[in-house]
């Protein structure tokens, strides 16, 4: 069974329509390659203390009738974060059946996938389109926003980014552990870098 047929099978249609909208959206909003978005984000906005030390990878295997991908962040050519389709959906389901997040009778029905969306981004369970959506939301937007963003992948990019100074990243301290568990990985490894934190 492939990845969406086995996701068909979890959640029923809603989850596939949902996965489907965000594809979609996602390649329609990139605007750029991955190369370009990889230039954006190790290069040109990146913190000096941690330029050429954070790459982002993102693998999709279009040999597979299911396109399924891979993604992952490396700091030293180690891999601190990595995801797959499979993880991502594996998460997805256990995000609706925790009942985590429950459909008001107010809610659209999209409304409730984006919540359970973020929820799923939030335990790590990430694709190659949450990073296209998180790119585009992070460099249209004014780094204050994106420090302030739900979507943890945004804010990833923003606390890596050189535009944050000392000052903020003083006031991020008392922040971390308010962060999902594996965004305070980078929360960290920012401010150890910056000098504001020791080991």
């Amino acid at each position: 069974m492939g990845a969406v047929a086995a996701a068909v099978a979890c959640c029923g249609g809603g989850f596939v329509c949902e996965c489907v909208r965000s594809v979609s959206e996602g390649e329609e909003k990139m605007g750029r390659s991955w190369s370009g978005m990889r230039k954006v984000l190790e290069q040109e906005n990146i913190c000096h203390s941690l330029k050429g030390r954070i790459q982002y990878f993102v693998t999709r295997y279009t040999e597979s009738h299911d396109e399924e991908c891979r993604v992952a962040i490396r700091l030293d050519g180690k891999e601190i974060l990595k995801s797959s389709f499979f993880d991502w959906a594996k998460k997805r389901v256990d995000v609706v059946e925790s009942n985590v997040v429950i459909k008001e009778h107010y809610m659209s029905y999209w409304d409730y996938w984006d919540k359970i969306h973020l929820e799923t981004s939030n335990h790590a369970g990430l694709t190659r389109h949450c990073f296209y959506n998180a790119f585009h939301e992070y460099h249209n937007q004014s780094i204050e926003k994106s420090l302030a963003s739900p979507d943890p992948i945004v804010k990833l990019f923003a606390i890596m980014d050189k535009r944050v100074g000392k000052r903020r990243l003083q006031n991020m301290f008392t922040k971390i552990q308010t962060q999902p568990e594996w965004l305070q990985v980078f929360f960290r490894l920012r401010l150890e870098a910056d000098g504001v934190i020791t080991t």
